[in-house]
């Protein structure tokens, strides 16, 4: 089974320097370019008519991004309401650079890195990689071949470092800094997942994506 990762295009929130989480929020203009970017790269490969299986998140930004993939290659958008972003509790809707005064003790508990804290109303780092390791273990176990999976920076990266090992080469630093204003991955880049293993053979690809 080959998983292709995809974080959704641009969001407004992610334009105004927003936490969203898991807020519907729709794509920006820069962002409807880069998913028809992703779209036109998914189109392109060879594998993409040959069984395979196009699934989302179910918040407006990956749904939006997933379209756009599914107008190109024909496929039908499937969701996984499992997918979502880290709930981000408090700082939901708040502008990054605004939350370390409205919320210190949070957000130093938060910068702190320990998995097993809770946003209050939300989620820890543990939930997030955990839900989402478990996610992309269903999706796995399908009988398709392979797969394009739509979703988010976040729970991508926690994902990961949970089912290849923090350490891995290509994850480098991201695992250290999960939801965060400065992603580890960028928006629509590609990643790849292969099962059994699993094995990462590609991280946060975006050579396939327009230039400013």
């Amino acid at each position: 089974m080959q998983q292709i990762l995809i974080r959704h295009g641009e969001s407004l929130s992610n334009q105004e320097g927003r936490v969203q989480g898991q807020a519907d929020i729709d794509l920006s203009d820069a962002g409807r370019r880069q998913a028809e970017a992703v779209a036109a790269w998914c189109r392109e490969q060879p594998w993409v008519a040959d069984g395979c299986e196009l699934w989302s998140s179910p918040l407006r930004r990956a749904r939006e991004t997933a379209a756009a993939i599914a107008a190109a290659t024909g496929l039908s958008v499937q969701v996984a309401d499992d997918l979502r972003e880290l709930h981000a509790g408090v700082f939901q809707g708040h502008l990054w650079d605004d939350l370390a005064e409205q919320f210190p003790e949070a957000v130093a508990r938060w910068k702190s890195g320990d998995i097993d804290f809770q946003i209050p109303g939300g989620e820890s780092r543990r939930q997030l990689a955990e839900r989402g390791q478990q996610v992309l273990r269903s999706l796995a176990s399908r009988s398709a071949s392979r797969m394009i999976v739509v979703a988010h920076g976040g729970i991508l990266t926690a994902a990961l470092g949970l089912l290849v090992g923090r350490s891995h080469p290509l994850l480098a630093d991201a695992c250290e800094r999960p939801f965060t204003r400065l992603p580890a991955l960028a928006n629509c880049s590609v990643s790849e997942l292969v099962w059994p293993g699993p094995e990462l053979v590609r991280f946060n690809e975006t050579g396939h994506l327009p230039l400013g």
